[in-house]
């Protein structure tokens, strides 16, 4: 029929290669239509088209939008379209792995961040003598608290708190009576979680002390171990010491303060033995349950959130059990007449063989708290070994073991007398003796020690601090030397101030913290003080040198900031150009920077110098960044023609290629503790230079 052979045609004009047409096809209306009226027009068999096949393929695969899956896939297995593909692919991919190249080089290339120990200055603070919150005139952990504002204002990250254990404060509180517990001298547990709490909002970290070499003749661990019970029976050294009913010590040794280093003991009837008082009873550090006890003290305060520790006498650890006699330094003085420590060789009663096996435990028990990211645990030993620099480089530890971060340094304190050789005798001393990769670090006051107004004298305080603040390292602060305090007259303290006699002599430097010009200088609202505050408090406060921009605090902020913020005084090399009895001076460098730093230094009488006959290279010009004269601070100088009065300081700036270290003239005198190099390309530091 007509309606077959025309539904027949698409089919046989596809099967010819030609185009089928929709129009051919009548719809249903039009058919009836035709019906209708009889008129049927005979309708050809077959029809064809001839088609370019080509013509056809084009109209098909022409892409439009909306286009079904079964064209899309026919456009796009096209060989132009593959082939862009596959090289976009191939990019893709090998950026990716060029991406992860560089950043595994970076990681690899780049030095290690400096730690929180490393990067900030630590303020130290003795508790008692900080800041009074309640009025009994004994400064105290709330104190503490209420001037965290102090600390952050001098840009500095890191308090040291000094002991604050539970004590009957002989020793100014360094024999506790309880290691788990606060004097309530100072506050409460609930007090000193307050403060760590306070502390670690304003991003700050805190260290503490920890004496483990003694307790008090009052913890419970004495009492216990004069008595023979149980596991405590060996806590402590005891001797037998009485013949024929006179007590007759063991040996020869005598204690710091002076006198036999053995006591005896009435409950007992033995002789124990105390390298300091006699109220301070040395544990037996030779039983590995003292050990275990200790470790177990460790845990406990950092459980509490303490960062860091200082362990302090730990030379005094281990004695030797042959009790033999230590050698008389003059070997013609009668025995009978030694009395002073300083009369004897310590060989066995310091540093002992096993000493640095029980420090590296102390070491390994932190190190358990320190694998939370952002957590490191600091370590430092504070013992100090004035003739033997390598027996204090030990307790860095080795290559492969370590033991404190550093041990603290008081070589700036130890100086017998001031000028500028001297400090570079006692600078030079630390940085080549200590181990390859170890950090170094500085202190110029401490509770045991002379403030430097007293010390060296007061126009020096400013020098000293920018000496303290320009070394590299970490700068350790003592409480008031950021506003120059001095030590207090000694006629103004007395037996009635502290229950231990030997230690009346430390007690003028740990005066109370001057905050301000009102009474009893803002450090209690009690009637009166533990100790007396120092006559000058009116005009050396933190309230008046705050608002005076030629002040010593002023000075101490800018140059905190300055450490802060220049990357060749934080981390980069410290050259020691020159030295002589008035002047010493250093550079401070990084590679990769051109930016340098001089420190020009007056620990003497006035003086002038040409730098450039020092360090040829040198620019015939530099900047004043920083003055011990406050009016200088941006000048220009002439490096022909540096003068410097006493106690003067200056931070000279300069542009150089030709960096000071390179030089074969100062190989030798050029450390770097954290070697890294700058990269002004990429605004990175690595450490292939």
């Amino acid at each position: 029929t007509v309606e077959v052979e025309a539904r027949s045609l698409p089919m046989e004009l596809s099967e010819k290669g030609g185009v089928e047409n929709n129009g051919f096809v009548q719809n249903e209306a039009f058919e009836d239509k035709e019906t209708d009226t009889g008129r049927q027009e005979e309708m050809p068999d077959k029809c064809s088209v001839d088609v370019d096949p080509m013509a056809v393929e084009e109209t098909v695969l022409k892409p439009y939008a909306g286009m079904p899956k079964e064209v899309l896939l026919q456009f796009s297995s096209q060989a132009r379209y593959r082939i862009t593909r596959e090289i976009l692919f191939w990019l893709i991919i090998a950026g990716s792995i060029a991406l992860v190249c560089a950043t595994i080089a970076i990681i690899a290339l780049s030095p290690k961040c400096l730690d929180w120990w490393q990067a900030s200055p630590i303020y130290q603070i003795y508790p008692r003598s900080f800041k009074d919150s309640n009025m009994d005139g004994n400064g105290d952990l709330k104190g503490i608290q209420e001037k965290l504002d102090h600390i952050t204002y001098l840009n500095i990250k890191t308090v040291w708190i000094t002991s604050f254990f539970k004590s009957p404060l002989k020793d100014l509180g360094y024999g506790a009576e309880d290691f788990y517990d606060i004097d309530p001298i100072f506050g409460s547990m609930r007090d000193f979680e307050n403060l760590i709490a306070a502390i670690h909002d304003k991003g700050l970290k805190v260290i503490m002390d920890l004496i483990p070499n003694h307790t008090s003749d009052k913890h419970r661990w004495f009492q216990l171990s004069r008595n023979r019970t149980g596991k405590y029976t060996d806590y402590y050294i005891w001797q037998n010491c009485t013949q024929a009913g006179s007590v007759i010590p063991p040996n020869n040794w005598v204690s710091v303060f002076g006198g036999s280093s053995w006591q005896f003991d009435d409950v007992r009837s033995q002789c124990y033995f105390h390298q300091f008082g006699k109220e301070q009873p040395d544990l037996n550090f030779r039983n590995p349950a003292v050990q275990q006890e200790i470790r177990d003290i460790i845990k406990f305060w950092l459980g509490k959130g303490v960062d860091g520790f200082s362990f302090g006498t730990v030379k005094f650890l281990l004695e030797a059990t042959h009790l033999r006699d230590e050698p008389p330094v003059n070997k013609s003085q009668n025995e009978a007449t030694i009395t002073a420590y300083s009369q004897l060789y310590h060989d066995y009663t310091t540093t002992q063989v096993g000493l640095h096996d029980i420090i590296r435990s102390f070491r390994h028990t932190m190190d358990e708290f320190s694998r939370e990211p952002g957590r490191y645990r600091f370590m430092g030993s504070d013992d100090d070994e004035k003739e033997d620099i390598e027996a204090t480089m030990m307790y860095y530890g080795t290559t492969f073991i370590q033991e404190a971060d550093f041990p603290f340094n008081f070589n700036l304190i130890n100086m017998e007398k001031l000028s500028g050789n001297s400090i570079f005798e006692a600078v030079d001393l630390w940085m080549k003796n200590m181990p390859a990769g170890k950090w170094p670090n500085w202190a110029v006051g401490s509770p045991n020690a002379a403030r430097i107004s007293t010390r060296i004298g007061k126009e020096y305080i400013n020098a000293m601090n920018m000496l303290l603040l320009t070394l590299p390292g970490t700068p350790v602060t003592y409480y008031g030397e950021e506003i120059g305090m001095e030590n207090i007259a000694t006629e103004n303290v007395s037996e009635e101030h502290v229950n231990s006699g030997p230690v009346v002599v430390t007690l003028p430097e740990k005066s109370p913290m001057q905050w301000d010009g009102k009474v009893n200088a803002g450090f209690t609202e009690g009637n009166s003080s533990w100790l007396p505050v120092n006559s000058n408090y009116q005009s050396v406060n933190v309230e008046i040198q705050s608002t005076c921009s030629n002040s010593t605090l002023s000075l101490y902020r800018a140059l905190t900031s300055l450490r802060n913020s220049e990357l060749p005084m934080n981390r980069g090399w410290m050259c020691l150009i020159w030295s002589d009895t008035n002047v010493l001076v250093y550079v401070r460098e990084l590679d990769g920077l051109d930016t340098v730093f001089v420190m020009v230094l007056n620990f003497g009488q006035e003086s002038t110098l040409d730098l450039t006959a020092i360090v040829p290279s040198l620019p015939a010009e530099a900047v004043i960044r920083l003055s011990t004269h406050f009016g200088n601070t941006g000048k220009v100088v002439n490096t022909k023609l540096i003068k410097t009065e006493m106690g003067e300081g200056l931070v000279l700036e300069y542009k150089t290629a030709k960096p000071v270290h390179t030089m074969e003239a100062f190989q030798g005198k050029c450390f770097v503790a954290e070697k890294a190099c700058y990269s002004k390309a990429l605004n990175l530091l690595y450490t292939n230079c």
